[in-house]
This record gives structure tokens, C-alpha cells and sequence, in this order.
């Protein structure tokens, strides 16, 4: 599977909340199906089995079988590889500009000093 079909598996596993609302569950700790059939009563057994196909296509769920449990594990790889690619690198921009805005502010505060307003990146 390329890099972009993997993306698309994920974030179309991250678009739907309830799939969202597993994930929350499984960052805390590992569960059983049934486990997380009780968390959610609204739901039945087949429609929670869908969603953990869904994540489990994703990446982002390893299934244990012990016995006759199914135990569900989160795996966070592909969603930090996801903030690595898109969030981490728009952050550290961000970080760059308040900090030189904060540099202008301050050089403009000091008295007799002109702000540098230089905006080139």
C-alpha cells in the first residue's frame, strides 16, 4: 500500500467519531470487543466490529486473540507519522514567527530602538 492510500485509510478511520471515541478508549488501555460493545450500548456488536475493521485497516489497531477474546491495542505509529508530515513542521513555523514577533514587540518597546520589520522567510 503507497504512503498516500495509507493516509487516506487513516484519516477516513479518524473522520467518523465513534471511531474517534475507541481510539480515546484504547489510548488508555487495551480492550476486549465486548469491552468495547458495554462502552458503547448505543451501538450493536456488528456495527463495532465494522469500525475496528475500519482501524484495524488504518493501522492504527493491533488484534490480540487470546482464547476466545478479542483484545484490541492501540497503535499511535501511524497517527504520529501523520503529525510528523503535516502538523510538526507547520508548528516549528509558527513557533519561528511568534518568536520573531515577540523579538519586534520587545525591540519596540526598548526607547530609541526601531523594530525590525523585516517579513521575508
Amino acid at each position: 500500500m503507497s504512503t498516500d492510500d495509507q493516509d487516506d485509510a487513516l484519516f477516513k478511520a479518524l473522520g467518523h467519531r465513534v471511531r474517534r471515541r475507541m481510539l480515546d478508549v484504547l489510548k488508555e488501555r487495551a480492550c476486549t470487543t465486548g469491552e468495547l460493545c458495554a462502552l458503547m450500548p448505543e451501538l450493536d456488536r456488528c456495527t463495532v466490529m465494522q469500525h475496528l475493521k475500519v482501524l484495524e485497516q488504518a493501522g492504527v489497531l493491533i488484534v490480540e486473540r487470546r482464547g476466545r477474546e478479542r483484545w484490541n491495542h492501540l497503535d499511535a505509529l501511524p497517527i504520529h507519522a501523520i503529525h510528523e508530515r503535516w502538523i510538526g513542521p507547520y508548528a516549528a513555523y509558527a513557533a519561528s514567527m511568534l518568536s520573531r514577533l515577540n523579538r519586534i514587540v520587545g525591540d519596540a518597546e526598548s526607547p530609541g530602538v526601531a523594530p525590525d520589520v523585516e517579513t521575508s522567510r
